[in-house]
């Protein structure tokens, strides 16, 4: 994707924290079939909102793709296997 952002240090949470390549997450982005959802959380509101959806890559694996719009491009905030609430929470309200 042209125009997905991923700062130096995102990129290396990803890979160190998470085991994620930022290929996967534009992956989770072609592959996605549904919504993007808003981070309603508190502690997590952000200007712009921030947003997540779960999808899968080319290989199944799901990953929680949490991101933020800014100037026409999508800022990856983290990428990771979703825990078992988000993905029924996601089933219920984003697809």
């Amino acid at each position: 994707m042209k125009n997905l952002i991923v700062s130096a240090g995102v990129l290396a949470k990803l890979r160190e924290k998470h085991n994620v390549s930022e290929r996967e997450v534009e992956q989770c982005f072609e592959n996605l079939c549904g919504l993007y959802l808003l981070d309603e959380r508190e502690d997590h509101q952000t200007d712009p909102p921030t947003l997540w959806f779960i999808a899968p890559t080319n290989e199944g694996r799901l990953l929680k793709v949490v991101f933020m719009f800014v100037g026409g491009n999508v800022h990856i905030k983290s990428a990771f296997p979703p825990e078992e609430a988000a993905i029924n929470f996601y089933d219920q309200h984003g697809r």
